[in-house]
């Protein structure tokens, strides 16, 4: 499995010639890597004496934040498997109408899972930056440039996701299904947007 690699394995998988792993499992990565610095953050803002009863709070979004790691680590794998999947689709026998069909068939469900996939990625990741703007100003200030790039993975997990989910909708002949996700992205971009830089200029001014 490709969450068990090694940094430097990983690296050279996605560095070769082989289409998987690709953006969709690195953007699965980024934001996976912006929860884990989140909770590091979270986990340094323990000091009760001087945070009182925040201390509570940053606990609760510290382990929110290590819930959505471990489920974006899992679509690190999940988004290969996916690519893969759609490629043994088109790979099927199309020699009858029967076939033709079935593989068809085959096709469309495994490019709407190729699109929700990234999907769950980036309302994952949109949720880290939603947790860094709510706990930027009350945790350690020592710790606040890792906060800093916890925003920067964050919104690079939306908007790989948000790529990735796009570059399959021309696979999907559903055309309610196509809208939706378009929807659905464009508002997980324009929040994330305004997220990140929200953050962004909240730590920047404290570093």
């Amino acid at each position: 499995m490709l969450k068990e690699l090694s940094v430097e394995v990983f690296v050279r998988e996605v560095a070769s010639s082989s289409p998987a792993p690709g953006g969709g499992s690195v953007a699965a990565l980024a934001g996976a890597q912006g929860a884990g610095l989140l909770s590091m953050y979270c986990n340094l803002s323990q000091n009760r004496e001087k945070l009182g009863d925040i201390v509570d709070q940053l606990q609760e979004k510290g382990e929110e934040a290590r819930f959505l790691k471990t489920k974006l680590i899992e679509a690190i794998d999940e988004d290969t498997l996916a690519f893969n999947q759609v490629m043994e689709a088109y790979r099927l026998p199309k020699e009858s109408g029967e076939e033709r069909a079935a593989r068809e068939k085959a096709i469309q469900k495994a490019a709407v899972n190729a699109a929700e996939i990234p999907m769950h990625t980036a309302r994952g990741s949109l949720r880290i930056l939603s947790l860094v703007d709510e706990v930027a100003a009350k945790g350690n200030p020592a710790a606040i440039t890792d906060l800093g790039v916890a925003n920067l993975q964050a919104f690079s997990g939306v908007a790989g996701a948000c790529y990735n989910v796009k570059i399959n909708l021309g696979m999907i002949k559903d055309g309610k299904k196509v809208a939706d996700f378009e929807a659905e992205t464009k508002s997980i971009m324009k929040e994330a947007e305004k997220l990140f830089k929200k953050n962004r200029r909240r730590i920047e001014e404290k570093v």
